[in-house]
C-alpha cells in the first residue's frame, strides 16, 4: 500500500472535511472526539510507568533462556 503525504493547512483540511456528507462528517467527528480524549490519558499514563525505567527494573525486558 502506498502512502501519500499532503501538505495542507488547517483551513484547507477544514474546507475538505466540511464537504463530506453529514453521516460521514458525524462519524469522523466521533472518531476525532475519541482520539482527543485518548491522547491526554495516554500521556498521563506514561508518568505512571516511569519507575520501570529505573536500573534493576529491566529484568522483564530480558528474554527467557530457551531450552
Amino acid at each position: 500500500m502506498s502512502h501519500i503525504i499532503l501538505d495542507l493547512s488547517l483551513d484547507e483540511v477544514r474546507t475538505i472535511v466540511f464537504q463530506l456528507p453529514s453521516a460521514e462528517l458525524l462519524s469522523l467527528a466521533e472518531e476525532i472526539d475519541e482520539r482527543a480524549e485518548t491522547l491526554p490519558l495516554m500521556k498521563l499514563a506514561e508518568t505512571s510507568f516511569q519507575e520501570w525505567n529505573e536500573p534493576g527494573e529491566d529484568l522483564y525486558d530480558e528474554q527467557s533462556p530457551t531450552r
